[in-house]
């Protein structure tokens, strides 16, 4: 993972986060670690929605944060390298709105 992968903004991440978990769905990996992330995907597109509370993105982000740690092994490298950087989203935004 690059830094250029993960923006330092929260505005920037939550849409990247999105992105980045997108990435995963074409990816060979296991049927148990996919469902994890399909929902993670799905929970972040959610967050990346404009006008969102930010009480709401934060919890949707928490989620996303928490459906990462239980998605497991992917024994993708390209997928490991989306998560990584989805995690460093992660961070970016739950950061931000601890600031707050």
């Amino acid at each position: 993972m690059t830094n250029d992968e993960v923006p330092t903004t929260p505005a920037e991440a939550v849409t990247a986060l999105a992105n980045h978990l997108t990435a995963t769905a074409d990816r060979p990996v296991p049927p148990a670690t996919n469902r994890w992330l399909g929902e993670a995907e799905a929970v972040s597109r959610d967050a990346a929605t404009e006008g969102l509370d930010a009480d709401i993105r934060e919890k949707r982000v928490r989620q996303v944060a928490e459906l990462l740690e239980s998605a497991g092994e992917t024994g993708d490298t390209v997928a490991d390298d989306h998560l990584a950087a989805a995690r460093a989203c992660c961070e970016v935004i739950l950061q931000d709105d601890e600031k707050e």
